[in-house]
């Protein structure tokens, strides 16, 4: 029998001492997508407000990110190893970030910064219930 309590817990990486997941991940992850679709819908749609598509995305990218499977220990949306996002959100939200991306490092720096360290780590194991 494999006991839990024998098997040592595995070392965090150097990202992780430095940036630890915290409880707040899936919020940081909220607040970095809705900085994404507002920046690119205030170019691309010239309002000061999200227009309806742009609402819409966001509503959705908010619904997956609560029905997420890894919850809090969500890895980014590129690492991860099931895509929940349909085909035509998907190009949606790839066209958003692709704008958005490189203008986040001047409008939300510490987000931004986040969001890339977040990128570069792996999808960790998911549990099965």
């Amino acid at each position: 029998m494999h006991d839990a309590a024998n098997h040592p817990k595995p070392r965090p990486t150097l990202l992780d001492r430095i940036f630890p997941r915290t409880p707040k991940r899936l919020a940081r992850e909220r607040r970095t997508i809705e900085s994404m679709i507002r920046l690119y819908c205030q170019h691309e749609h010239c309002g000061s407000d999200l227009c309806q598509e742009c609402a819409e995305l966001r509503d959705f990218a908010f619904l997956r990110l609560t029905k997420c499977p890894y919850g809090e220990a969500k890895p980014a949306c590129a690492k991860c190893p099931i895509h929940c996002y349909k085909p035509e959100r998907r190009e949606q939200i790839r066209k958003v970030m692709r704008f958005a991306g490189p203008r986040m490092l001047l409008r939300h720096p510490v987000l931004a910064i986040r969001h890339l360290i977040d990128d570069r780590k792996e999808a960790p194991p998911l549990k099965k219930k």
